[in-house]
């Protein structure tokens, strides 16, 4: 297949592009601003020319920097804007790809304590989650086209190359590590290697479409993410960071890591994805030893 591909310089678009290559794809990395420009709402439509899918992973950082008021206008503005753009773009080729497959969070949720939560769930009211609701629906020109769009709701991402996990492992290698207000907050993660294998997999599964939830099928609490953590770094996990510090030293942007999700990917298993990680401590143990 020809795979177009925003925001290929990133940590899961880099991992994303590699698995692609091996796969024997063709890949068309899209880029900024010669490709497409969201910030002056210009795309080159030759350069998504006959592809078969496209994956659109671009966005601002949620973890890069305090949320300012500028900062989260970036963030809002750099997935609405750029989603809808790459969307009314291919609505006017000639050829439309048969599939975009569009990036989203599990944010999407917000706190919901102990409640599980499936693609049907519905959104919460905080500023995350009022992102993803936004980023999902400036997809609705390439649905309203009859292209199929699967918004991929993506967890906390485990990678030694960036995202959450690398910004931990510092002061968890020193023994410094610790659960993050009370701990009871769920967290639902996905490795680095099933995230890329399930977003091909969205592109080559026909049946799926819209919002597919792309965690592992076990989501732990921050306490047992921590502990199992530190028994992988063979660390000691014993400096929780309370609630208050947290929001102090980041700003509104504690609240990410203090809200609960416990997410389930019931799309994927409905369509018979096979997870190479499944469990935490063996995916932590794969991510970071070899």
């Amino acid at each position: 297949m020809k795979i177009a591909v925003t925001g290929s310089t990133g940590l899961v678009g880099s991992a994303l592009l590699s698995l692609l290559a091996s796969a024997k794809h063709e890949v068309v990395p899209l880029r900024r601003p010669s490709d497409w420009d969201p910030e002056h709402r210009q795309a080159n439509p030759q350069s998504f020319n006959r592809a078969d899918a496209i994956v659109h992973l671009a966005g601002e950082s949620i973890a890069a920097g305090r949320w300012t008021a500028a900062k989260k206008q970036r963030i809002r503005d750099s997935r609405i804007d750029g989603t809808k753009l790459i969307a009314e773009t291919i609505t006017r080729m000639e050829r439309p790809p048969q599939v975009l497959v569009s990036a989203s969070a599990v944010g999407y949720y917000g706190h919901r304590g102990n409640e599980t939560l499936a693609e049907d769930s519905p959104a919460g009211t905080d500023f995350l989650a009022n992102v993803c609701r936004e980023w999902e629906a400036a997809t609705d020109a390439a649905t309203r086209k009859g292209i199929r769009v699967v918004h991929v709701r993506i967890g906390l991402v485990l990678s030694r190359s960036g995202g959450a996990l690398k910004k931990m492992l510092p002061p968890f290698r020193l023994g410094l590590g610790g659960r993050i207000g009370s701990g009871n907050q769920y967290w639902s993660w996905i490795s680095i290697d099933d995230l890329c294998a399930g977003i091909i997999h969205c592109i080559q599964a026909s049946t799926l479409h819209g919002p597919v939830n792309m965690v592992s099928p076990s989501p732990v609490t921050n306490t047992e993410f921590t502990k199992t953590l530190g028994r992988v770094l063979r660390r000691p996990t014993a400096f929780p960071v309370p609630a208050l510090v947290a929001r102090v030293a980041l700003g509104e942007m504690a609240d990410a890591l203090l809200a609960s999700a416990r997410v389930e990917p019931a799309k994927l298993m409905g369509s018979r994805f096979v997870f190479k990680h499944r469990e935490l401590e063996p995916a932590l143990r794969d991510v970071l030893l070899t």
